[in-house]
């Protein structure tokens, strides 16, 4: 942990900040483009749903948010309990490779477990070899599964 960053549950004054770095994430994931507009809906509802959503920020000294992880509960049949979807993994460019990500993966997951889940998996792009990397450093398994999605 570096000294000086903080973790913690995100508040709505954190949007406009949390919007700038899903910006920054969605142009290095190749299915998702950035639409500000619906960042700053779908960051408004999992703030609204504390319960079984959560955003975790890592916050500079000047407390300025520089990562941000999201997390949602799922109820998973083959666990026979709650599972926590990870999504929208990123750190500023200018604080990446100092254990910032870890740490927010860290409260994220400690969150999961005290909502009662018993696993956590996430989607990563596949061409995006630097976080494909991350996750394997940090243990995170493969599997077999492939996303697929429909819009309607």
């Amino acid at each position: 942990m570096i000294d000086n960053i903080t973790y913690s549950q995100a508040h709505p004054a954190d949007i406009a900040s949390l919007v700038s770095l899903l910006s920054v994430l969605f142009n290095i994931e190749k299915d998702f483009n950035p639409d500000l507009s619906k960042q700053q809906t779908g960051l408004a509802l999992l703030m609204q749903n504390q319960a079984s959503a959560t955003i975790q920020v890592a916050k500079n000294s000047r407390g300025q948010v520089i990562g941000m992880v999201t997390a949602q509960l799922v109820i998973s049949t083959a666990q026979g309990a709650p599972s926590a979807w990870v999504e929208d993994m990123v750190v500023d460019a200018g604080y990446r490779g100092r254990g910032i990500g870890k740490e927010l993966l860290q409260h994220t997951l400690a969150w999961a477990k005290a909502k009662g889940a018993t696993r956590a998996q996430l989607l990563v792009d596949i061409e995006n070899e630097g976080a494909l990397g991350y996750y394997q450093h940090l243990n995170w398994q493969t599997t077999q599964l492939q996303a697929r999605r429909v819009f309607f």
